[in-house]
Order: C-alpha cells, then structure tokens, then sequence
C-alpha cells in the first residue's frame, strides 16, 4: 500500500472511533500535499484552528487554486474535485 494510501487509511479508522457524527467520514479520491517552512508552523497552526470560520467567507476549492497558480503548479482542473 502506497504511503499516502496507508495514512488516509489509518487516519479515517480512527476519526470513526471519536464518535457518531464522524460514522460516515470518508477522504476524497486524491490529495494534495505541501511542505511548510518551520519558521511559519504557528501560523499553519493557527490557519487550522481557524480554518471553519476561514472558509466562511473562501471556500477551499477558490483558495486552492490561488495556491496551485501563486506556486506555479501545473494541473488540469478535470481532476481537482471529486
């Protein structure tokens, strides 16, 4: 099992054990994945615990493709969203 395979794996297995509202919980087909300069880990931190009212006012999809395009990461829309 591919690496990213086993953790989407272990990690939906576990979500389910903390309770019913998270019984149907599934991770979409692909992902994506970014490193983050440690000097700015507080603030990834923070953007996380913030991260519901955050997407009030911009949804994932606008934002992730502001960062695909401000990183200059080639990708063909089609097979972005589930």
């Amino acid at each position: 099992m591919a690496l990213m395979e086993e953790v989407k794996s272990h990690s939906s297995k576990w979500i389910k054990t903390k309770g019913e509202s998270y019984a149907d919980f599934y991770w979409q087909d692909g992902y994506g994945a970014f490193s983050v300069n440690p000097s700015e880990i507080d603030i990834v931190v923070n953007y996380i615990k913030n991260q519901k009212e955050h997407h009030l006012k911009k949804t994932f999809q606008t934002e992730f493709l502001q960062f695909l395009k401000k990183y200059n990461v080639e990708y063909d829309e089609r097979y972005l969203w589930d």
